[in-house]
């Protein structure tokens, strides 16, 4: 399962997650998957086993997933909204995303981090001790509320404009003119596709 991080904020890059079971994802996909994105995000060191990840904390990151999605695209259309008529009033619908995020948000986050010395001499990171899922679980959630609740970054939330894509990111780009949600992804396969449709429009003329 391919693993990428082009959103600039861990609570996008969860949203952004293929979790769910499907007849080509199977469960031991699934938590290597979210094993893989829990260190890759640096929420966990890599030296930190997580032994008791198992499918119940796909399903509670699973449902992270959707209720930062909810709350993401509520915010996209007020700022659509915002751009077309100056205003937009919430509809509701996003509230029991909200309340879920907050009550998750709520959890002790996962143990400090120290410094080590490993056996080569060099420092590394690792935890105090094996964090929870509860722990995680509040560590993504206070992202998505602080990325939520700042004007400024959340007035940089983007949508991939890839055909068939939906992910999100924080366009951070000189003159905030970034439309994929990766140039090498979605950005390569839109030129790709203008390239062959300028081919084939050659030819029939």
């Amino acid at each position: 399962m391919t693993v990428r991080f082009d959103s600039g904020r861990i609570c996008l890059d969860l949203a952004a997650q293929p979790l769910d079971r499907t007849e080509a994802t199977e469960e031991t996909q699934a938590t290597e998957a979210l094993d893989h994105f829990l260190h890759a995000t640096g929420l966990v060191p890599a030296a930190t086993a997580l032994r008791a990840l198992d499918e119940r904390w796909v399903a509670r990151f699973r449902e992270l997933r959707d209720c930062v999605t909810a709350l993401v695209d509520a915010q996209l259309d007020a700022q659509l909204h915002a751009q077309l008529d100056g205003g937009w009033s919430p509809d509701g619908r996003a509230d029991p995303a909200l309340e879920r995020l907050n009550a998750l948000a709520a959890a002790s986050p996962p143990p400090a981090p120290r410094a080590v010395r490993a056996e080569s001499g060099l420092l590394v990171r690792e935890l105090g001790d094996e964090p929870d899922c509860r722990a995680l679980l509040a560590a993504v959630a206070r992202d998505a509320v602080d990325l939520l609740t700042d004007p400024t970054a959340r007035a940089l939330l983007r949508r991939c404009e890839g055909d068939g894509c939906r992910r999100c990111y924080l366009d951070t780009s000189r003159g905030r003119r970034r439309r994929w949600c990766s140039s090498e992804a979605c950005g390569n396969r839109e030129r790709v596709a203008r390239h062959r449709a300028a081919r084939r429009a050659k030819v029939t003329v």
